[in-house]
């Protein structure tokens, strides 16, 4: 039998399929962090200065981030099987064209594309799994497709660097092209080829409200870093909040919205959306203040820093196989609470850290760092749909895709914004003391406590859905009122 056979699928016990949207979330959180240390070296190559080189780094996630709404839509009309395969094609063929590059011009253009493949494969992956997984599975599969989205950001700057250094930037790419034909041949094998819906018109005025919400923050809290303060990022960000408000309006109202918000109405829903956003932005602004005040602050080379870093991959790691244990025997209010504060314990703990701390704190510090932030996400990741009716699990994967990336875009950008704002609390200095990291970490500190705070509004049997051991599992998919 052909290995594209289109009989009946059917997803066995323990299916490979959020392995292979794992791999596809892993190839996606890669490229946007690995280049970074390689920025300097392709500079060199095409001719422009480094700083010059962030373009390729803003491209990719700014066009992520605006084609990820659109998503859900283009995978209910066209199918996700078609879908997700063409993504993973457009991955990796852009993955030669960033290659290939001979100018800035040209790379720019290719990382576009990239972005765009991204927003699709991701999400896309993510919805197959939540259709074809039962209840009591998704802490399991949620778990799987979580973890590479954790590892990715902290293993690609040391990666990176470890490759333009002992071969070149271009393998950085070419290392995609296996990865993308392999997760093919799986994606045509594994996932059901199921018809497009018709009839659905696309959103288009939700498509450019949401747009223009994510590039004006995104933009504005950019213009904020510049340094010279001046009317335009207030406009900016202004005009995205009044955006979004009309964004709002408009999705209420909307016959077929791009992104539905009835499933805000779920509360366990609601609160991985609001408080899980305020958790990703803490989240993702750690990758860039760690490195930089290892490097500024204590004096450290990048490529110690980004070692010293992998500590957090380490407590990720060390987390996972305890991970499904935990959600299953502990309710999620109490798991998110308990260990949201850890968390924020940890990066308050940060402030604390100087050049005279013993490196074996230092290193016990981020890998507990590792430990709460990998659980976290994976609770937040899986009690976002134990509730959600399968008629409205599109919907809801596109919104929470697209908070999810907002936010961790929002974390670079707030992480920037809160060093700026210390510095104003401190005597002027042309480099960065440690004392203006230690302000930034209890800024950033501030938000992770805020997100974990939101879960006190959680019923106490919120998720326990999902909870269940399989064999116990008597409930329907979607809980009875």
């Amino acid at each position: 039998m052909s290995f594209f056979s289109n009989k009946k699928f059917s997803l066995p016990p323990g299916s490979a399929l959020p392995l292979l949207v794992a791999g596809a979330f892993f190839m996606e959180n890669l490229d946007a962090t690995v280049i970074v240390t390689a920025l300097p070296q392709m500079a060199k190559d095409f001719g422009v200065h480094p700083v010059d080189m962030n373009i390729g780094v803003s491209a990719y996630i700014l066009t992520l981030t605006v084609f990820i709404p659109a998503s859900g839509w283009i995978a209910n009309r066209f199918g996700t099987r078609n879908v997700f395969s063409m993504a993973l094609v457009l991955f990796t063929l852009a993955s030669v064209l960033c290659s290939a590059s001979v100018s800035l011009g040209t790379f720019t253009a290719a990382r576009m594309l990239q972005g765009f493949a991204g927003a699709l494969m991701v999400p896309v992956g993510r919805l197959v799994v939540l259709k074809n997984t039962q209840k009591s599975d998704l802490i399991r599969a949620i778990a799987t497709i979580t973890w590479p989205g954790l590892v990715a950001p902290i293993l690609g700057p040391p990666l990176g660097g470890f490759i333009t250094t002992y071969a070149s930037w271009h393998w950085i790419f070419i290392l995609n092209v296996p990865l993308g034909v392999v997760a093919l041949l799986f994606a045509r094998r594994l996932i059901p080829q199921i018809p497009g819906e018709k009839g659905v018109p696309f959103d288009v005025t939700g498509f450019v409200l949401t747009g223009i919400v994510c590039l004006g923050l995104i933009f504005g809290l950019d213009k904020f870093n510049e340094g010279n303060i001046d009317w335009k990022p207030f406009a900016m960000i202004g005009a995205a909040l009044m955006t979004g408000a009309l964004a709002i309006w408009h999705s209420k109202r909307a016959a077929y919205p791009l992104l539905p918000l009835v499933a805000l109405n779920i509360k366990s829903y609601a609160v991985t959306i609001y408080g899980g956003s305020l958790f990703r932005v803490a989240i993702g602004a750690l990758p860039f203040l760690l490195p930089l005040m290892f490097q500024l602050a204590y004096g450290m080379s990048a490529f110690d820093a980004g070692l010293l870093v992998l500590s957090v991959f380490a407590g990720n790691l060390a987390m996972k196989p305890f991970t499904s244990a935990i959600l299953h025997r502990f309710r999620f209010k109490s798991i998110m609470l308990v260990n949201g504060l850890l968390n924020s314990v940890t990066i308050f703990a940060c402030a604390l850290l100087t050049p005279q701390v013993p490196t074996a704190l230092t290193l016990l510090l981020l890998f507990a760092s590792g430990m709460t932030r990998s659980m976290q996400f994976t609770a937040l990741n899986t009690l976002a749909f134990s509730q959600v009716p399968a008629g409205q699990m599109s919907g809801a994967n596109t919104l929470f895709n697209t908070a999810q990336q907002l936010s961790t875009g929002l974390g670079i950008a707030i992480g920037a914004l809160s060093l700026r704002i210390a510095g104003h609390f401190l005597p002027a200095s042309e480099t960065l003391q440690i004392d203006t990291f230690h302000i930034a970490f209890i800024i950033i500190g501030l938000f992770s406590l805020a997100g974990t705070l939101d879960s006190l509004t959680l019923d106490k049997t919120a998720g326990d859905e999902i909870r269940r051991k399989k064999e116990s599992v008597t409930r329907p998919a979607v809980p009875e009122k």
